[in-house]
């Protein structure tokens, strides 16, 4: 028999603060996300902290006060990694290490950590490896315990590098090597793509655990990993399709976050080519999740970001299957009705039925309207090639089969 294997997760406490340009609900949003961030790097998560504050501490992000509550619960729960909602100064960082004498993570941090777990290829890890090196550079002082500047007094005048100096011209030195690498790499996708023909490219885009992957694996036919994590997919992934006669190439790329950090969106930039380059977006949404609004904001945020806001865009709201709302009763009058009430068709009749002509609801693991997806998908693609090769239409004349 096969051992059952033993999964041993890190002990971890959330911290996360209510300022005035961040209410208790959006806090909460945030501390379930970075709890399930938690949870897909390897953590468990004990307990959150909350503070009302009007602007974070400059020293410390959180006040003294509830610094103390935390600093007891780790004694007395063995607590080893706290792990902050917001990116962390170098300063502060330091002053909460000395204090509370823990790992102490933001969420940058484990963004990146998760991202170094994922990386495949060696373009995702070159990647990665410069995302992570930028963002620790400025905090070399607050990692070591032995980058101490040289003491003075007799015999220890004169040339030469402090430690810490050393350090950071090593990382420095890294940075430049990485930045030469990822540009041989990106020469090297620049010619894979330019040796792919004049096929149609469709990107998937979208937050992410959205389904992306899954669907790229029911369209394609092929077998892209797929988890119920944060960010299981991070390589770029092309596969060729054929939707009745028409072939197109399809591209799953790595999925967005809110307060995604600035190194890995540069870092990344690469990898984003995919979306730059494609002719067709097919930005897919979790329609099951309650935030779903706020996430197409961070993802047409991002697409602004790399200029790729003007494509031709089709809304797909995946996940229609675990979708439920609420439910008042017929005797409640105190009650108001909100988005939180809406059912599906209710919601096909909102701002949804305007957005890039019309929306489509599917359900890409139950094979839930599946084959409209694969209609809307097949003549978009086909407007697009009979407009780029007007002399080819005949090759791909209307085709109503099944696809």
């Amino acid at each position: 028999m096969l051992e059952q294997k033993k999964i041993d997760y890190e002990r971890t406490v959330l911290i996360g603060v209510i300022t005035r340009d961040q209410s208790e609900v959006k806090v909460k949003e945030y501390l379930d996300e970075l709890e399930f961030l938690t949870y897909t790097a390897g953590g468990e998560v004990f307990k959150r902290f909350i503070q009302k504050i009007d602007v974070p501490n400059p020293k410390t992000y959180i006040g003294s006060g509830k610094m103390k509550d935390v600093e007891m619960y780790i004694e007395e729960h063995n607590i080893g990694c706290v792990i902050f909602d917001d990116e962390l100064s170098p300063g502060q960082q330091r002053n909460i290490e000395k204090q509370l004498n823990c790992k102490i993570l933001d969420r940058t941090t484990l963004i990146l950590d998760i991202f170094s777990q994922r990386a495949q290829t060696s373009s995702a890890r070159t990647q990665v490896e410069l995302a992570q090196y930028e963002y620790f550079l400025p905090r070399l002082t607050g990692l070591w315990t032995h980058l101490e500047r040289q003491k003075g007094g007799i015999g220890m005048r004169g040339p030469g590098e402090t430690e810490i100096e050393t350090d950071r011209r090593i990382v420095r030195d890294r940075i430049a090597l990485l930045k030469k690498k990822l540009t041989k790499i990106d020469r090297q996708m620049e010619t894979q793509r330019g040796n792919r023909g004049a096929l149609v490219r469709v990107a998937l885009v979208g937050y992410t655990n959205v389904g992306k992957s899954t669907l790229m694996n029911v369209v394609s036919k092929s077998e892209v990993f797929a988890e119920d994590k944060l960010f299981a997919t991070l390589d770029t992934t092309v596969r060729k399709v054929v939707l009745g006669n028409l072939p197109f190439l399809l591209t799953d790329t790595v999925g967005f976050i809110r307060k995604l950090p600035t190194q890995l969106v540069e870092s990344f930039k690469s990898t984003l080519d995919e979306v730059r380059e494609a002719d067709l977006l097919l930005h897919i949404v979790d329609i099951s999740h309650p935030q779903f609004e706020e996430h197409i904001a961070s993802v047409n945020k991002i697409l602004g970001e790399i200029d790729s806001a003007d494509k031709k865009v089709i809304m797909v709201f995946n996940k229609i299957d675990q979708y439920n709302h609420e439910t008042i009763e017929e005797d409640d009058l105190i009650t108001e009705r909100t988005e939180k009430h809406f059912t599906l068709d209710e919601w096909r009749h909102t701002w949804m039925r305007k957005v890039g002509d019309r929306a489509l609801f599917i359900s890409a693991l139950n094979n839930e309207n599946l084959d409209e997806f694969r209609k809307r998908v097949y003549d978009e693609v086909r407007d697009i090639h009979v407009t780029r090769f007007p002399y080819n239409n005949f090759l791909y004349p209307e085709h109503l089969d099944e696809y």
